[in-house]
């Protein structure tokens, strides 16, 4: 090839001279069909390299991507143990997907706390069933138990349930091994023949020693009747006055703002005992150690105890045809099978899953309304406490006045 005035091109400066406008017209004809001329891969890094250098220029640099996962594992687990409902949990989960990652690892499950997770019974569904599941299959004790009491009550899956509070109790939660030792001793989800009264006693005596109060009570009503265990009224009373005293303790440690504190002592020992606590105006609690003066508020229930009474109630206080609840109100328990419970044997009007229910309802409401009758009549019709309402070997219960 040769310029106007004669002269020939260098041969590598025509053969440059025209694969620069090939390169120009394959760019042009790319970039008017919208292809790059380059790979995808390429493409993808460019545009991240731009976006980096434009968050710099701007100052707004996210550090949070540069934490590492144990630390924000770790902050997890502080958010859910200290969460005050269910949904200041799930909003963090939907942040991101980075915390919806990690907030569902099992060391932040298992260290949820029971508000975490406290579903209520008006919203219940399978959805809110899989939620409280995610923290049991984690190993968190509180929602085993919460779930097994939800599955062996109200959702008659007695197998499961069972299996959930005795996967809590091998932690030594005393809360499920007292629950264990009611089973037992009503041999509830099973017949009459069922009750293991030694095996209740035994798991009542490891709920008392890990300090739960029910426990401490139920194995002192146990030790001073004789049931299950050899009789021995002194140990029984001991155990009673200590249940006694740790719920005094445990009161006074969180005291309730709803009643004052001076309130809780109110010596007077003139009073009548039936009309220590007026029903009117006076402070609402439940008068435990009222021998020596002491006037306490009544005990918080446990969440599954509310969730419990809660699903009743909506289905109209009963789990079924003929079946009753215990008539203690921070129980929630059913019956599993027709006179399960024991009933009152002096009015006849209410029955209860244990004796430390008895018990504790005595001194908060029934003993002002218990009035005997010659004869009661049960649901069927049937006069007299025959059948499964007895205390030991099957004979009638007696209220229990004092605890």
């Amino acid at each position: 090839m040769r310029t106007r005035r004669g002269f020939s091109y260098p041969r590598g400066a025509a053969v440059n001279a025209c694969d620069t406008a090939a390169g120009k017209r394959t760019a042009t004809t790319s970039y008017k069909r919208g292809k790059p001329d380059f790979s995808a891969g390429d493409y993808l890094v460019c545009r991240k390299k731009n976006r980096l250098i434009s968050t710099e220029k701007t100052g707004e640099n996210d550090l949070f991507d540069s934490l590492p996962d144990d630390l924000v594992i770790s902050i997890l687990c502080k958010l859910s143990s200290s969460a005050s409902c269910p949904s200041d949990f799930i909003n963090v989960l939907l942040t991101c997907k980075r915390l919806n990652g990690l907030g569902l690892h099992s060391l932040v499950l298992s260290k949820a706390s029971p508000k975490t997770f406290a579903v209520k019974a008006k919203n219940w569904s399978d959805s809110a069933h899989r939620f409280l599941k995610l923290f049991a299959d984690a190993g968190n004790v509180e929602a085993c138990y919460t779930l097994g009491m939800i599955r062996f009550y109200c959702l008659q899956n007695r197998g499961s349930g069972a299996s959930l509070m005795a996967k809590a109790a091998i932690s030594s939660y005393a809360p499920a091994l007292y629950s264990l030792a009611v089973i037992q001793f009503n041999g509830s989800g099973g017949s009459k023949s069922d009750k293991d009264l030694r095996a209740g006693v035994a798991l009542c005596a490891r709920a008392a020693f890990l300090g739960h109060i029910d426990a401490l009570r139920e194995l002192g009503h146990c030790l001073q009747d004789g049931y299950g265990v050899r009789q021995n009224v002194t140990e029984g009373r001991r155990f009673l006055v200590q249940a006694n005293a740790r719920e005094l303790a445990a009161v006074l440690s969180k005291p309730n703002p709803g009643l004052p504190t001076r309130t809780w002592f109110s010596w007077n020992p003139h009073a009548h005992p039936n009309h220590r606590h007026p029903t009117g105006n006076g402070p609402s609690g439940c008068p435990l150690l009222s021998d020596f003066g002491c006037n306490v508020p009544a005990p918080e229930s446990h969440p599954a105890s509310r969730f419990m009474t809660e699903w009743f109630a909506i289905r109209g206080g009963s789990s079924g045809s003929g079946l009753r609840l215990c008539s203690h109100t921070g129980c929630g328990r059913s019956e599993t099978r027709k006179h399960e419970f024991r009933r009152c044997s002096v009015c006849g009007a209410v029955n209860y899953c244990s004796r430390a229910c008895q018990a504790l309802d005595w001194k908060l409401r029934h003993k002002e309304g218990c009035a005997p009758v010659e004869r009661w009549v049960d649901e069927d019709g049937e006069g007299g406490a025959d059948g499964d309402d007895g205390g030991v070997d099957g004979d009638d219960d007696d209220v229990m006045i004092e605890s």
